[in-house]
């Protein structure tokens, strides 16, 4: 029997632990595009073409409370190479699963909303060669 815990998912961003996830999904990530395209001729042959495009991206929701949401705005806020960080998720449920680049950036500051309830944050982080490990 396996179990699953989501204290055991990780999210560094230039060495800064990030924390205050909100509920359901609170990290996804995936590449820009498909690895290839395929072709079928005119007579059902098949060829396929590789895909350079190594592009990817990470969304993670906050919580409006959480510490990390003043820390990834002010990085959405650089410009220029100081902008350029990396990141990775690190997942010990499945041994030690890692997504990430090395070079990624904060597209842009979250939305903001006020609320009775506790509400999101949402941020998109652009991973320059996406890494699925």
């Amino acid at each position: 029997m396996k179990t699953y815990d989501p204290k055991l998912v990780n999210l560094v961003v230039d060495g800064t632990v990030i924390t205050g996830f909100a509920e359901g999904t609170f990290i996804s990530a995936e590449k820009t595009e498909d690895n290839f395209t395929e072709y079928v001729g005119a007579q059902g042959e098949v060829t396929l073409a590789e895909n350079a495009n190594e592009t990817g991206g990470i969304t993670i929701t906050l919580k409006n409370t959480s510490p990390s949401v003043a820390f990834l705005n002010g990085l959405a806020n650089r410009k220029g190479e100081r902008a350029i960080v990396p990141v990775s998720i690190v997942d010990l449920n499945n041994g030690k699963a890692t997504v990430g680049g090395r070079e990624c950036r904060v597209r842009k500051p979250a939305n903001y909303e006020a609320s009775d309830e506790v509400s999101t944050r949402e941020f998109v982080i652009f991973v320059s060669k996406i890494e699925f490990l």
